[in-house]
């Protein structure tokens, strides 16, 4: 197997479990031609490589074998390398290709600690979950949950309560 079926078959199966790597889909080949650097953003843009990917898979098919690839990139290396014979281009974007393997940039870690400490910081909560613990983090029980009556004659919420006997 060459280097080049090699990374088509790495890329093919990137993100698909069920995939063989026999064929790859749109998504996957326009992440080996960004990756690879086939596609620059001024000669070929990503619109070239959904049209090109379009243009070459069959027609009700997602995905495109290898021999489609090739097709293909025998498309896109005309317009990638202008002034090459279409020979000298082709080997060129096939030497961007070959050895090239799927990356991992920009995916989202799993943040390996802190992740219970995070939500289980009594601090950072607000609204009623804040009136439900105290000051230390400890949980204030019944009355954090329950508004409870108190039966001292004073309308609730009232600031002054406890305070008629002072004032005489």
């Amino acid at each position: 197997m060459s280097a080049l079926e090699e990374s088509f078959r790495k890329f093919a199966v990137y993100g698909d479990t069920a995939s063989t790597g026999n064929r790859m889909t749109g998504k996957n080949f326009f992440k080996m031609c960004k990756e690879c650097g086939v596609m620059d953003g001024k000669a070929v843009t990503s619109t070239d490589i959904d049209i090109v990917f379009n243009k070459i898979k069959m027609r009700g098919s997602r995905t495109i074998n290898f021999l489609e690839f090739q097709l293909a990139m025998k498309e896109i290396c005309v317009k990638r390398f202008k002034g090459k014979s279409p020979e000298e281009a082709l080997q060129a974007v096939f030497g961007l290709i070959e050895g090239k393997k799927p990356s991992n940039v920009g995916t989202t870690k799993a943040t390996k600690l802190g992740g219970v400490d995070r939500l289980t910081d009594t601090s950072k909560y607000t609204g009623s979950h804040k009136l439900r613990f105290d000051e230390s983090g400890k949980g204030k029980g019944l009355a954090g949950r329950k508004d409870l009556k108190v039966h001292s004659g004073y309308v609730g919420a009232y600031k002054g309560a406890g305070t008629y006997d002072k004032t005489h």
